[in-house]
């Protein structure tokens, strides 16, 4: 069945989940604890109707209708077209003392509320019917069995009638919720989780849908509903090419640049420089005409344009030209379900072409876990970005300084196409770095390490380190020819920038061979 056979739900993320929404005519089930938001989705799923034309009737066997339309009112919903049949408690039934305290005597035999309920559907003749919540019939009902047949009853009555239900069950009443699944064509579950609230469609005759736990957030505009990320789902064709980086050097270690649609994980101890280094891919994309987007996990807005304006990569220049996006994330507040949407949405409605994740290491506080599930959700963004066309940077963050080489933390290197490392390295009581090439699954690479500098004028890579041994340790050993050695304090800067070196290991004015 295609999109177009389906009823929106108005909640855009649980359409995506159904595949484009519910089949018409039939009847759901949204379970939930307290708090969870199924009022809402019924809220949700009748002003959509309302939207398209449709009759809608909510059945309230909780609230009192003035408490509800006060209350989606205050969540931005127009309810003046919805029709409301008040079946909830009567509070002045349990003030007089009656005999049956909150329902009057019929009303607990169950006429009145059928009576009621068929002429609300005569009048109203409705397209959608939220019944909220269903299970209150189970107290109107001498035993289990009259229960189960008054609910099938008004549910074929419903159907029949060409409305498509959708009726809430608390989820506190497991023997209820058993009967019900089997008189429903579909399952939603709301429920309360570490990371928030979440959403997971159990069951949907007729119809595949994204199974899992998606994100769903309450707001003052009702609910969104932030759908998990399945890769395989998406898809497109992009111009395949070589991305440089801007610089030369850095080229030629990577033998021309990365490839496009590829992920590239950059990974260094703090400060050595791969954030600057991932800026200066994308800001080399985004002058060339494919639009880049930067998420930063670990530093404001602020401190990363100015650092990189202080370093010559005109990262204001294109956010103004509209070429580059520059996103500050909060870990803490979002789930890996809400940033994946916010990636989607920068790839499919702008068009992003190079998309740099800072850092890993602030992601995982989004995740609010550690190994497998790490490594789960960056699988299913990095396949994703690669399918749409997309050139990715995972920026990771080492925690040694020296000491034994670890290319990556927390064994991502199986998701990178492409490894570059950055390290220092302690060479005559000066702290220095050094970059290489430990993968590249397109192409082949420079295996040889550079001394690494980044200053005013921008990244400057120097030449092969071919006279040190022990580099990847931090305090690498000099052979016969070292690459820089001893340096008097005129030169120190010549020397450290990469510039060539005579035997005596004092620098000259030559430029670094091609």
């Amino acid at each position: 069945m295609s999109g177009r056979d389906r009823l929106a739900t108005g909640i855009s993320g649980l359409d995506e989940i159904l595949f484009g929404g519910l089949v018409p005519e039939r009847a759901y089930m949204i379970t939930g604890g307290a708090g969870t938001g199924k009022t809402i989705v019924g809220l949700h799923f009748l002003t959509r109707g309302i939207e398209d034309g449709e009759n809608a009737l909510f059945v309230a066997f909780e609230e009192d209708p003035e408490d509800l339309r006060s209350n989606a009112e205050g969540l931005g919903f127009d309810t003046d077209e919805i029709d409301f049949l008040d079946l909830s408690p009567d509070a002045e039934s349990f003030v007089t003392g009656e005999q049956y305290d909150v329902f009057d005597p019929d009303v607990v035999e169950g006429s009145d509320v059928a009576d009621r309920l068929v002429e609300a559907v005569e009048r109203t003749d409705p397209d959608r019917v939220f019944i909220d919540p269903l299970t209150y019939l189970q107290y109107l009902s001498p035993n289990e069995y009259q229960y189960r047949q008054e609910v099938a009853g008004l549910v074929q009555y419903l159907t029949e009638r060409d409305a498509t239900v959708l009726f809430s069950s608390q989820a506190a009443v497991e023997g209820d919720r058993r009967t019900l699944e089997y008189l429903c064509d579909g399952n939603v579950e709301l429920a309360h989780a570490r990371k928030g609230r979440t959403i997971e469609v159990r069951k949907f005759r007729g119809s595949d849908f994204l199974s899992g736990a998606h994100t769903l957030q309450i707001s003052g505009e009702g609910i969104d509903v932030f759908t998990k990320l399945s890769p395989d789902t998406h898809g497109r064709d992009r111009p395949r090419g070589t991305l440089s980086s801007g610089v030369e050097e850095l080229d030629r270690l990577l033998h021309g640049g990365i490839e496009s649609s590829t992920v590239t994980v950059v990974s260094g101890p703090s400060g050595v420089g791969k954030t600057t280094t991932a800026t200066q891919f994308a800001a080399d994309a985004a002058g060339g005409g494919t639009r880049a987007a930067v998420y930063l996990f670990e530093e404001t807005r602020d401190t990363f344009v100015h650092r990189s304006e202080s370093v010559d990569i005109p990262v204001e220049e294109l956010e103004a030209s509209g070429a580059l996006t520059v996103e500050e994330v909060e870990p803490l507040r979002i789930s890996p379900d809400q940033f994946a949407n916010r990636v989607r949405r920068e790839v499919e409605e702008r068009d992003a072409g190079f998309v740099v994740i800072d850092g890993i290491s602030g992601y995982r506080l989004s995740i609010r876990g550690e190994g497998d599930e790490l490594i789960r959700e960056l699988h299913a963004l990095g396949r994703y970005l690669k399918r749409m066309g997309v050139t990715a940077v995972f920026i990771d963050d080492q925690k040694n300084v020296t000491g034994d080489f670890e290319p990556t933390s927390s064994n991502l290197s199986y998701l990178a196409d492409n490894l570059l490392f950055l390290r220092y390295l302690e060479a005559y009581g000066e702290l220095r770095k050094a970059i290489g090439v430990l993968k590249k699954r397109t192409g082949d690479f420079e295996r040889t390490l550079r001394e690494f500098e980044i200053r005013g004028d921008g990244i400057h890579v120097g030449e092969p380190l071919t006279g040190l041994r022990g580099v990847l340790t931090g305090t690498p050993e000099w052979g016969d020819d070292p690459v820089f050695g001893p340096q008097d304090t005129a030169n120190t800067d010549a020397a450290v920038d990469g510039a060539d070196s005579d035997p005596s290991g004092h620098a000259t004015d030559s430029d670094p061979p091609e």
